[in-house]
This record gives structure tokens, sequence and C-alpha cells, in this order.
């Protein structure tokens, strides 16, 4: 039984990356069909549904902290009245997380979202929902299913929802190709909730990329776990190579980023069709995680300094001006001085525009908690400072070397600016969407401010961090086929 529908609010807040982004939009485009009003503000929802992040420590104490914030609001003052976790978290605890935060109504897995509207109307009448029961996701499909069994549902899968309603309007978004993860990083328990590697059919991700130009989106940010294995469980490892092209060629679409690429995949033919295609960013977002060949190997990952740094030299004389981002982990396990040194070389001789650096923290049930040489939390801490101001150096020098290069800016945003007025901000080519630097287009007037959406052809003339300064060139200036004014086909 559940309430009419002039009742049904439901509020969506979503931690973590933009892949749970996706998963929100998914679910938002489900309740939206199921009749659902979908409102901002949780104080004005009927339910509050968190889309939690299961990350690493701090994420899911960011998770836990919006779920009890959400249980606040059922104090009687505010329209809401039930508050369910779905997410990473909530499949990767389930019953035990509803147990330990009594606060949320219910607890739901991944499973449960094909449901989900028929779940939070039961709520709403005063019944119950069983917390999602965790289960290792590794054993739910064969590593290379070729031919997926007919009783596994697209349902089944996260990312493979029938329904998308966009949370923000921007002229980018993110664009699922992948779930889950077949490689076995031994401080990663992510394959263990989100299941093994599975690619999304390229006729669907196609179909997706042009309701999203539809929507007025620019750029494509295509998003999974590792994009780099997209389609070999398809039976075809050259699949991305081949759908890059086609998603450039929807209609609307500028701009297709890859994201997520693992080092020790990354094929010759990839780079080349990343370098070549016209519309593909020159933008690499590569998981070094570290450059000592030992310590890596106890990631149970691959590479090293040298060969890191070959192919960074591959990159670059493919594409000069490439943005090359990259994270890494500090104070892993019997991580020695030398092998925290190497780090520190090998940032320093590669040249990266962004570097996420992260202090290790053990994740239940994976390899790494149980190695031996853990250090203490002080000195995790010390040594994520020490890599961090380092890298604060480094990304600033690589941020003025960009100083003079042009630049085709995405528009995103016009800021207030201040007594000089407002200003457009975006992001260049090289810049990746909420974790890197942005680009502010300085010597606009006023009355020739661009407008959100536009594509500006500016050169770079200063820098303030990762961030970068460009002024636009004059239209007389440009070749024909480049404007201020937005392009679409």
């Amino acid at each position: 039984m559940t309430e009419p529908a002039t009742r049904r609010r439901v509020a969506l807040v979503t931690l973590g990356c933009t892949r749970n982004e996706v998963d929100s939009d998914e679910l938002a485009g489900r309740l939206a069909a199921d009749g659902w009003e979908l409102v901002d503000d949780a104080a004005d929802s009927d339910v509050a549904l968190i889309n939690t992040c299961g990350f690493i420590e701090s994420a899911k104490k960011d998770s836990i902290d919006a779920l009890l914030e959400a249980a606040d609001l059922k104090d009687g003052s505010h329209r809401t009245r039930k508050v369910v976790a779905v997410g990473c978290l909530a499949e990767r605890y389930g019953q035990q997380l509803a147990e330990q935060l009594p606060e949320a109504d219910a607890v739901l897995g991944f499973d449960s979202y094909a449901a989900l509207s028929s779940h939070l109307g039961t709520l709403l009448a005063g019944g119950t929902v069983p917390s999602h029961m965790p289960t290792d996701r590794r054993r739910m499909l064969p590593v290379t299913p070729i031919q997926r069994p007919a009783e596994v549902s697209a349902d089944a899968v996260p990312g493979h929802a029938a329904y998308r309603r966009l949370g923000e309007r921007r002229p980018w978004a993110p664009l699922k190709i992948a779930s889950g993860c077949d490689r076995r990083c031994s401080f990663c328990a992510i394959p263990s909730f989100r299941g093994l590697f599975v690619s999304r059919p390229p006729a669907d991700i196609i179909a997706e990329a042009r309701w999203l130009g539809e929507q007025g989106v620019r750029e494509l940010f295509l998003v999974s776990e590792n994009s780099t294995s997209y389609g070999k469980d398809l039976g075809d490892l050259a699949a991305l190579e081949r759908l890059l092209p086609q998603l450039v060629a929807v209609e609307g679409i500028d701009r297709v980023r890859v994201s997520y690429l693992q080092p020790a995949e990354i094929r010759p033919s990839l780079l080349e069709a990343i370098a070549t295609t016209p519309g593909v960013m020159p933008y690499y977002d590569i998981s070094f995680q570290h450059a000592s060949t030992p310590l890596l190997r106890r990631m149970r990952r691959f590479g090293g300094t040298d060969a890191f740094l070959e192919l960074l030299g591959r990159i670059r004389a493919a594409t000069p001006h490439a943005g090359i981002r990259s994270n890494v982990i500090v104070g892993f396990p019997g991580e020695t001085e030398a092998e925290l040194g190497e780090l520190e070389l090998f940032l320093a001789m590669a040249r990266l525009d962004v570097v996420g650096v992260f202090g290790y923290s053990d994740e239940e049930g994976t390899e790494a908690e149980g190695l031996e040489g853990h250090l203490d939390t002080e000195a995790v801490a010390a040594r994520v400072a020490r890599v961090t101001d380092l890298v604060e150096q480094l990304t600033a020098q690589r941020a003025e070397e960009r100083i003079g290069e042009r630049v085709v800016v995405l528009v995103e945003e016009l800021d207030d600016g201040g007594a000089d007025g407002p200003v457009a901000v975006g992001r260049a080519e090289v810049q990746g969407p909420d974790v890197d630097g942005v680009t502010t287009l300085a010597g606009v007037s006023p009355a020739h401010l661009p407008r959100v959406g536009d594509l500006v052809t500016a050169r770079v003339s200063g820098a303030e961090g990762v961030d970068l300064i460009a002024e636009p060139l004059l239209a007389e200036a440009l070749p024909a086929d480049v404007h201020l004014e937005p392009r679409r086909r």
C-alpha cells in the first residue's frame, strides 16, 4: 500500500564519485517515472534518499554524517518522515549498518533499485523493508561472460537502468560505460561490493549519449571502475577505441573525455585513439598509486618508475600538451623511506597536472589489512602532508608551464567576480570535471560575457595553483570554424 502521489516527495543526496552520481540520476529517473516528485531539499521531502559512498574511511564517515543529518529532520518541524540508505556503503554493510544506525529507516542494496518506488511507498505506509544482506558480488557473474545468462537482467547491474534524470543542468555529464572491477588490488574492497567488471553494450551507451546531447550536454565524461577494461567481457579488447568516434559523432556532443585508466592495461591502440580522434580530449586519468615496483607488487599492481615514465613519454609524444592526472597512496604497509623517496622522485619527473594524495587506511576484508609493517596513524599523516606539499609545488609549476598555450574552454558557470563584475569559469581540454583545476576567462567585458555551455578559444595568460587564467582570442583572428558562440551540429 502506498500513499497518494500528492504526498510522495523524495530528495536524493549523493556522496562519492561521478559513478555514484550516475546511479542517483538513474534512481531519480525511476522514481519520477513512478510518480514521485523530486525535490532538492531533504527537509521538503517525505523520504530522504542518501546515496552513500563506501570507498575509504573518510567517505564512510561523510555518508554516515549525511544519514544522521537527514534523520534529524524527522523531528516534526519538517516534512521528512523516512531516511533510506542506498549506494556503496549500504551495499557493502547492509544489515550491519542498519543495526548500528537505527536512525535509517531502511538500508537497501543495488538489487533493490528496480523496486525502489515500491519499497519507499511501503515505508511511508508504515511498513518495513528488510535490510540488505551483503554478499561477495564477484561471485554473481563469470569473469568473461561473452554471452550474459538470460536470468541476469539489466536491473541487477548498477549503471544499466532504463531511466535517467539529470540531477544538475550542466554542459557536461558523466556517462557510465561499465560497472565493477576484475582487478585484485590488495588495498581495495570495491570489487567485493560492486562486482565483477561488466561492460555496457555499445548501443546502450550511444543511445544514452544521444539523450544527453538532447538535454544540452556538450561534454561526455566516460566513467567506470576501470575504463581500460571496457569490452573485454564482450570479447572485444578494442571496443573503447571503436566507441570513441561514435560518441563524438552524436548530435550536440563536442567533447568526450575518458577517465579511470589502469596503467598496466593501457594499449597503444587506445593511446592512438585518444590522441587522433577529433573531439576526444587529450586527457589521461591514470591510476599510478605509487612508483616503487616492490611496493606496487605488494599492492597487487604492476609497473614502476621506469615503466610509468616511458608511458608518459609515449603520451606526450602523441599529444605534447596532454593533461595527465593521477592518485597515489602513501603509508602503505611496509613502505620504506627509500620507497617513499622513489615516489617523490617519480612525481618530480612526471610533470603531472593534478595528483590526489591519499593516506593508507585498512579496508575490511582486503589483503592489505593483514600485511605486516603497518605504520601508525601519525606517521601516515606526516607522509601525506609531506607528499601533498611536494605535489602542490609541482602541479603549480606544471600549470605555469601552460602559459602561452591555446585552449578551448567549456564555460560551466558565471561567477560574481567581485568589483570587476561577473567572470566566466570553465575547463580547458586538459582539465577534468570536479577534481581538477578550472580556467577563468579574463579580460572579457560584461557586455561580451559568454554563456554557460559556450566553447571559447583562449590563450593561457596565468596560473593560480592548478587553476589557469586565459584570455579569449578575438573572433576575427581565429580560423573560420572557431567561434565564441555555441557550436551545435
